[in-house]
């Protein structure tokens, strides 16, 4: 019993470390008041553009290094999640697109962009079958060295690749950076209410530029998290699922905290595959259990919104375009 509990919360650590990436980059992106919906296509970009990066590494060298395949594709997807949000900050700030149609639009062009170079990759050289980063994979997947020493605790919390534990540092670094620095309360000002902070001087489209933008690049960790240490670094169309938008729920959920984003991705996670531990059950049935993540969150929207507290509601201008001329 107690190694069955220790498999199910290992395995939901690993089925919320994508979800957590994406909450937390959604987090900070809405504290600006942008409401950036193409968080699932920007995690599809963000995992395409790694195993891209990693196969042209790997590709073009006999000799491959570990620790430059993690660089590659690393810097592969941060430059990939950097374009997509670069796209949604220029629409919906510089030429004041609604930021509703905007996200949608970036999610329909991630996916197909991610689907279209995930079934082209090999044509393009020449190569049949699908794509597997063997050598990449290994690398990411690498555990900490003292964890097959610490018995039950170490297989169940220490046995995951550093991107898992990178997802938990960069939420308590965002937890931090939101409510103990001048630059997080201005970001903050700005999604509560930009015409105020707009007066006092703080510069508002930089401010949403930049938290759009590093909010994308945290989301495509998620993708790449997923591609390299969750499928060991293959890619498979449409393999992320609708992982993308369970992050999105899980802003709501957490209540806009990029520090309860960690237990709530890890609750989420533990939700989207509990129907794997519970014998007997019907295809039909495990389909309704994997709706429960979005039937919670619904609850507790309707939770927060009839309480009414201001701590537990999300940024007043929150998917409104700022228009400074209105002030």
């Amino acid at each position: 019993m107690l190694f069955t509990l220790a498999q199910f919360i290992k395995a939901a650590i690993i089925q919320g470390i994508p979800l957590l990436f994406g909450a937390t980059g959604e987090i900070i992106t809405e504290k600006s008041g942008n409401l950036n919906l193409g968080i699932p296509g920007i995690m599809y970009v963000g995992g395409i553009s790694g195993i891209i990066g990693g196969y042209l590494y790997e590709h073009n060298n006999s000799n491959v290094i570990p620790i430059v395949c993690i660089l590659v594709s690393l810097l592969s997807s941060l430059i990939g999640s950097a374009f997509m949000s670069l796209i949604y900050a220029f629409l919906t700030q510089t030429l004041k697109a609604n930021q509703n149609v905007t996200g949608l639009a970036l999610t329909t062009f991630g996916i197909g962009l991610g689907n279209f170079f995930g079934g082209s990759l090999l044509k393009f050289f020449n190569e049949t079958g699908s794509i597997s980063l063997i050598n990449t994979g290994l690398a990411y997947k690498k555990t900490l060295p003292f964890a097959d020493k610490a018995g039950l605790f170490g297989e169940t919390f220490l046995s995951f690749g550093f991107l898992a534990y990178l997802a938990i540092i960069i939420a308590i670094l965002s937890s931090l950076f939101l409510n103990r620095t001048r630059a997080g309360l201005n970001l903050r000002a700005i999604g509560e209410n930009p015409a105020t902070a707009d007066a006092a001087g703080i510069n508002i489209t930089k401010y949403k530029y930049l938290s759009t933008l590093i909010g994308g690049m945290v989301a495509g960790l998620g993708g790449l998290y997923f591609v390299m240490d969750y499928t060991a670094g293959a890619w498979t169309n449409n393999g992320f699922g609708d992982r993308g938008w369970l992050a999105i729920a899980i802003v709501i959920f957490a209540l806009w905290k990029p520090k309860s984003a960690i237990w709530s991705s890890f609750i989420f996670g533990g939700l989207y595959i509990i129907c794997v531990y519970i014998p007997g059950l019907s295809s039909s049935a495990k389909e309704i259990i994997k709706m429960l993540p979005y039937l919670v969150t619904i609850l507790v929207l309707i939770f927060i919104s009839a309480r009414k507290k201001k701590e537990h509601q999300p940024p007043a201008s929150l998917g409104l375009s700022y228009f400074r001329e209105d002030r």
